[in-house]
């Protein structure tokens, strides 16, 4: 019996995978094969059915019949077509089975095989156009393929007219280079890519006896692309193989299991081979991604940890909004255990923090822990999102994510752009709005700030992925040079998008943003396409996935960009933004990183994404209300300590995940922690570095810790990791040590006051900690206060802020 009996398959209703009865335990993948032809065929995958409705592998002892073998046969778990007519297969394991429906057709049609469909898939799955071989891209040994095939026109004519032909053999296939060369009958530098008489190899050598003939615009193209099974439960060691369905425009599938690329995008939970056979690994989530013809469908694998916690754990466990029953179930499915709520301490300085980018202040951890009141997290949490610093903090997130750098821009320009973004915080305009705002910006850019985001990008091209990249959360950078590998987007999709910016000019610019006063003035002409390079001709202009704009249409095209961005129907818009706030609380976002929602990386929680995306469109993208969501939520409200079983999770929110404080908001924290604040060149006094409109203020500690340069709207442009420069400075820098020293701030004043030395001990935990110390902490810092006298005395207690503030508790949020 063949691994492939080993399968398992989707997670759908009975009706959808056959089987004698509800509860008959089986069932088999497709749910009806449809086989087109003598050469079709069709692999088949049978699994055991929980009564949820949950799929996991089968026994190998499944037995196969078919009640009409002149139909079809079916033979190691593959449908073959024998004749014209239905047929009944029938899956039988021990007193259990299911059925399958299986029709043929045209099994007395001669079938040639297509360019664009099929030579293609085997050029590309043995890695001749990728781009280590003749994808690259100036080819390999003068023989130029498009990257994965993306270009079947120019591939057509590279193989059978470019060199004068001689890389084909119409009237004696076998003495092809397009043959004799990857089988390695004449030396190859690429090796052996397939053998003589396989699968790959009859394909090309019957579509060359054909007559090579050539794509044409009648071709069936691949409209859908399935994968199976699409959600499975197995075990650490289980394996799963996996089958690819191609649906093509002309209604035939076809299995191309043998021609898709697959990759797994979590090797710690599970590989997969090239002939897509999954082998789990360790618990969690392991999606697979199989690659066909510029489509990506995943199968994911879903590996509970093997003991399973205390009966009533996930019945039992609080939920405060829509947010902890998804949480939850998420973890019932893993057998991960939910860790408790963290205590009130905690949760003061991770909301401060959080929300408003600072510490709460030691009459704010004194009253907060006085208050008995139930409600007082919910009031704490109202009281921040109306808070002055929430505006600070989140207007220095978007200019983050915008861009906003007097490296690029006058200080004037910066100004304008800042205030822009500052009014829209402090209005709590709609995320739409906000987007609406940026994306149709035009004017003078001191008089309109957003306008400063196409004074930053001065080409098509640029403006087209910045805006992706911010407000769908995707880079589709990729499809400027050939279809997307990861993504569905294709060249032609990249220039049709890019197009949209094609007539935004500017004045003013000058080459050189430091020519003139740096004002510029953004309008829409009234001509001007931009030319797709691999046609030489403009695309039509379309946002992605809606139709092209009218040949005719003579507005602001970004108007229409506009408003399908904006439509509650984008399922990326509102995902994108609700992905940001939720990693900026979380730690980590549903889909990680923030700018890379692609099908091929698909969240760790779906139904949740889907459940936030459609509660923020159904609150009209108030950011602030899906902020509060999230906030007053049992799953933001945890402890960071994870339960045991539960220490590995980084992707479902057992535990709250500790992470190392940013930059700007770390350094307002030493200033806060010692009330010595920090001073900025060229800033007005008591600016503080969440307050810095422009990245290119001059800060070691910043770029030590890893502040975003703000050159292009990426994750990866700030950074979180530590490194040896930040320890150095933290232990003998001048940032900290200056402000321990400074004659001002919270230790001289502590000393200044005579208050008793377990008021100072006191007062350094709650400014630095947000806690009281415990009894053994305040024990020993006592004797150390204590026994020390005169200048004594002062050293001892700037050595207890230094130990505080240097901390792993004060350097990380937890």
């Amino acid at each position: 019996m063949t691994p492939l009996l080993l399968a398992a398959a989707l997670l759908a209703a009975p009706a959808e995978v056959g089987g004698t009865s509800a509860d008959a335990g089986l069932a088999v993948l497709p749910a009806t094969v449809e086989l087109t032809g003598p050469k079709d065929f069709q692999t088949l995958l049978v699994q055991t059915r929980g009564a949820d409705g949950t799929l996991g592998p089968a026994s190998p002892e499944v037995v196969w019949s078919s009640d009409d073998e002149a139909v079809v046969a079916v033979k190691e778990g593959v449908a073959v077509p024998m004749g014209n007519g239905t047929a009944t297969l029938t899956a039988t394991l021990g007193q259990r089975s299911a059925t399958v429906a299986a029709t043929v057709t045209d099994f007395d049609q001669s079938q040639t095989w297509s360019f664009r469909n099929h030579v293609q898939s085997v050029l590309t799955k043995r890695g001749c156009n990728a781009g280590a071989c003749h994808g690259a891209a100036a080819g390999k040994g003068g023989f130029l393929l498009s990257l994965r095939g993306y270009d079947p026109d120019t591939d057509f004519h590279a193989i059978t007219r470019a060199a004068r032909g001689r890389r084909i053999v119409p009237s004696d296939p076998a003495r092809s280079l397009l043959l004799t060369k990857p089988t390695a009958a004449v030396p190859h530098k690429g090796g052996l890519r397939f053998e003589e008489g396989s699968d790959d190899y009859r394909v090309i050598s019957e579509w060359l006896a054909a007559g090579a003939p050539a794509p044409t615009e009648d071709d069936p193209r691949l409209d859908r692309l399935e994968i199976l099974p699409k959600r499975v439960t197995l075990g650490v060691g289980d394996v799963q193989p996996t089958v690819v369905i191609a649906h093509f425009t002309d209604g035939r599938t076809e299995d191309v299991t043998r021609w898709a690329k697959f990759t797994a995008a979590d090797a710690s939970v599970a590989t997969v081979s090239d002939d897509g056979v999954m082998t789990v690994v360790g618990p969690g989530e392991g999606p697979v991604v199989a690659w066909y013809l510029a489509r990506n469908v995943v199968s994911t694998a879903v590996v509970p940890r093997s003991e399973a916690p205390a009966e009533g754990v996930y019945a039992n466990a609080p939920q405060a909004n829509l947010i902890d029953g998804f949480v939850l179930e998420k973890l019932d499915a893993l057998n991960l255990p939910p860790s408790p709520r963290c205590d009130d301490a905690t949760f003061l300085r991770r909301a401060c923090l959080d929300v408003a980018g600072r510490l709460p202040t030691p009459d704010e951890v004194r009253t907060f822990l006085a208050d008995d009141a139930p409600d007082k997290r919910e009031r704490l949490v109202d009281e921040l999102l109306a808070s002055p610093e929430y505006v600070d903090y989140w207007t220095h997130k978007w200019s983050d994510l915008l861009l906003v750098s007097g490296d690029r821009l006058r200080p004037k320009a910066v100004e304008s752009f800042y205030g822009w973004i500052r009014e829209r915080v402090e209005e709590n305009a709609g995320w739409d709005e906000f987007a609406h705002g940026v994306v149709t910006a035009k004017g003078g850019t001191f008089d309109n700030g957003a306008a400063n985001f196409f004074a930053l990008h001065q080409d098509p091209e640029t403006m087209a992925e910045t805006t992706s990249a911010a407000f769908l959360g995707m880079s589709i950078a990729c499809a400027k040079c050939h279809d997307h590998p990861l993504e569905k987007w294709t060249n032609d999709q990249y220039y049709a998008f890019a197009n949209l910016f094609g007539r935004v000019r500017g004045k003013g610019w000058g080459g050189d943003y430091r020519n003139g006063d740096g004002n510029r003035t953004i309008f829409v002409a009234d001509d001007g396409d931009l030319i797709q390079p691999r046609t030489g001709e403009a695309q039509p202009p379309a946002p992605l996935d809606a139709d092209a704009l009218p040949a005719d249409f003579a507005g602001d095209r970004r108007e229409v960009l506009a408003e399908w961005l904006t439509d509650p129907a984008n399922p990326y818009f509102s995902r994108a933004i609700v992905n940001r706030v939720w990693e900026n609380y979380m730690g980590v976002g549903l889909v990680d990183a923030v700018d890379d929602l692609r099908l091929t990386n698909p969240p760790s929680n779906p139904a949740l994404m889907d459940a936030l995306a459609e509660y923020l469109v159904a609150n009209d993208y108030d950011l602030k209300r899906l902020m509060r969501l999230i906030l007053t939520s049992e799953a933001y409200q945890r402890s960071s300590i994870p339960e045991p079983g539960a220490e590995s999770d980084t992707r479902y929110y057992s535990h709250f995940l500790p992470r190392r404080l940013k930059a700007e908001v770390l350094l307002d924290a030493f200033s806060s922690a010692t009330a010595v604040p920090t001073t900025f060149k060229d800033q007005p006094e008591g600016t503080k570095a969440i307050q810095l409109k422009d990245s290119a203020v001059a800060s070691y500690f910043l770029d030590a810790f890893g502040r975003a340069e703000r050159l292009k709207t990426c994750a990866c442009e700030r950074t979180e990791m530590p490194s040896m420069k930040q320890v150095l400075h933290v232990m003998n820098g001048g940032t900290l040590n200056e402000k321990l020293s400074a004659d001002a701030g919270r230790i001289k004043e502590g000393l200044a006051s005579g208050k008793p030395d377990a008021d100072l001990i006191e007062e350094a935990y709650l400014a630095s900690l947000s806690r009281s110390p415990t009894e053994k902490e305040a024990a020993a810092v006592a004797a150390v206060l204590g026994a020390a006298e005169g200048d004594e005395k002062r050293i001892a207690l700037e050595d207890l802020y230094w130990g505080l503030l240097s901390s792993r508790e004060f350097l990380f949020q937890h």
